[in-house]
This record gives C-alpha cells, sequence and structure tokens, in this order.
C-alpha cells in the first residue's frame, strides 16, 4: 500500500494513502466528503484513457488514510496535499477538487502558489465561503452547521444515511442514474472515516477562501450541478466562477451534489476537454 508520510502523533506516524496510475501530464484528483479517493472510479479510466497520469490519495482521516486526532483545517489539509505533490515531485499538474476537496485546490493555490499547477478545477466545490456574516451575505447562518455537528455527535450513521439521500437527490434520481447499491456503498465509505474527523471537516466548512480565489491565476473551470442541494450552485459554483479571473463554467443540468457518479459522462467530457 503506498502512503506518504505528513506528519506524526504520539508514537505513530501521520500517513496519507495514494494511488498513482498512467503516464502523462499529472492529474490530482481530491475528494469530498465524507467519501476517499476512490470516490472517483467512474473518471479515472477516462482520464488514463486520455493521456493523464491521474493521482488520487485519501484525506487525513478518510478513506484508507491515518485517522488522527487532530488537522482537520484547511491549512493542514493545503499542507498534506504540498507533501504529495513535492514527494511524487509533481509539475505542471491539474489540481481537481470535489466537494470539500475544492477547498483544497483554492488554499493550496493561495498558499504555495502555482509554481507546479498550471490548470485547476472544481467540481460543487466549497468555496467561496459557506459561513453567512456581515460581509458576506450570501451564506448560511451558523445554526444550520450547530445542527449538523449536533446530529453527526448524536448518530453518525444514521446523519450520513440522509445526508447522502440529498447528495444524490435519490428521491428523483434513484433507480435512474444511481442505484441503491451505490449509495450505501458510499455510506459504507462515510461510516468508515474517522467520527472525530468526520466532525471536525464541518467547522472546516466555514474557511473564508475568497482571498485564495483571487490569488489563482491559472486556467480554472467550474463544473456544478444546477440541482445540487448540498452546496447550491448560486451560493458555491456561480461565486467561484465571478471569484477566479477568466475561469470557465460548466452547468450540469439536473445534476445533483454527487455528479461525479449521477452525472459522469457530462463531468468527464467537460474534464477531458478542459485538460486539453
Amino acid at each position: 500500500m503506498a502512503t506518504i508520510t505528513v506528519g506524526k502523533e504520539n508514537s505513530t506516524s501521520i500517513d496519507l494513502y495514494y494511488e498513482d496510475h498512467g503516464s502523462g501530464t499529472p492529474v490530482v484528483l481530491i475528494h469530498g466528503w465524507p467519501l476517499s479517493g476512490a470516490s472517483w472510479e467512474k473518471q479515472l479510466p477516462v482520464l488514463l484513457g486520455a493521456g493523464h497520469r491521474v493521482i488520487t490519495y485519501d484525506r487525513r482521516g478518510f478513506g484508507r488514510s491515518s485517522q488522527p486526532d487532530s488537522g482537520y483545517d484547511y491549512d493542514t489539509f493545503a499542507s498534506d496535499l504540498n507533501e504529495i505533490m513535492t514527494k511524487l515531485d509533481l509539475r505542471d499538474a491539474a489540481l481537481v477538487g470535489f466537494s470539500m476537496g475544492g477547498g483544497e485546490v483554492a488554499r493550496y493555490l493561495g498558499r504555495y502558489g502555482s509554481e507546479r499547477v498550471k490548470q485547476a478545477v472544481f467540481i460543487a466545490s466549497i468555496p467561496p465561503f459557506l459561513l453567512k456574516t456581515a460581509d458576506n451575505p450570501a451564506g448560511l447562518d451558523g445554526s444550520v452547521f450547530e445542527g449538523i455537528k449536533k446530529a453527526i455527535i448524536a448518530d453518525r450513521p444514521a446523519f450520513l444515511s440522509e445526508f447522502l439521500k440529498n447528495f444524490y437527490n435519490v428521491d428523483e434520481l434513484g433507480g435512474k442514474k444511481i442505484s441503491n447499491q451505490a449509495v450505501h456503498l458510499s455510506w459504507m465509505v462515510g461510516a468508515g472515516a474517522s467520527p472525530k474527523g468526520t466532525l471536525d471537516c464541518v467547522q472546516a466548512w466555514l474557511t473564508d477562501f475568497r482571498k485564495d480565489l483571487e490569488k489563482i491565476t491559472v486556467p480554472t473551470l467550474v463544473i456544478h450541478g444546477d440541482a445540487d442541494r448540498i452546496l447550491p450552485i448560486a451560493a458555491t459554483g456561480t461565486r467561484i466562477h465571478d471569484g477566479v479571473e477568466g475561469s470557465r463554467m460548466v452547468v450540469v443540468a439536473g445534476g445533483p451534489h454527487g455528479i461525479l457518479w449521477t452525472h459522469a459522462e457530462n463531468v468527464n467530457s467537460a474534464l477531458v476537454k478542459f485538460l486539453k
């Protein structure tokens, strides 16, 4: 099993599990919450077929990576990504973030710059800023996130079950665009994640990425479903597009949050075209 050590907690190392396939221009795929790098299974063969080297990894606390007690904030997540970029010596790479993974893309470019990066992609992503404040009236009230935390603490598996229904818009797309088994697979991955990390990431969602987006100078693509119930397009995708000068945007009609699976053909077509 391939891992990269990004730190240490007491007597154990903090290791990130990763996979590195193919050859050509590197594409780094950064997964969403509460999933793992395996969530890119519908994109991986297409990107490999298009001649890319594809790297996936599991965020700390999720998938097959270590589950430390701390480090579930975007400065640390960006540092973890930087360790991967540096230790694999990736250059001219495309960073592709889905959902929470879009935060890593923004914070990495905001903090470490684009020396190793030539393109950025945000898919159903969390920037620019979810929390409602005096200078961010489009955000959500903090009580929403406190409610999510309480639900996770009370019964994490039950919360994940309800969350995934809206993740995939199962009431509309179940049996058509996604099977019960595929939803259950996502639940199993999420249920196996660190309980502490799952909870702490909710606070990380409130990170302000607006200044990070202003620093992005590489060609950027935004892909978002117009039926996203988790991160509505008007509060996220459209504002990312507006916040990154010269970015392109692809709106997936009827797409829920989990468009990597339900609308994989749309996502893959836009990705391959952009990465060319």
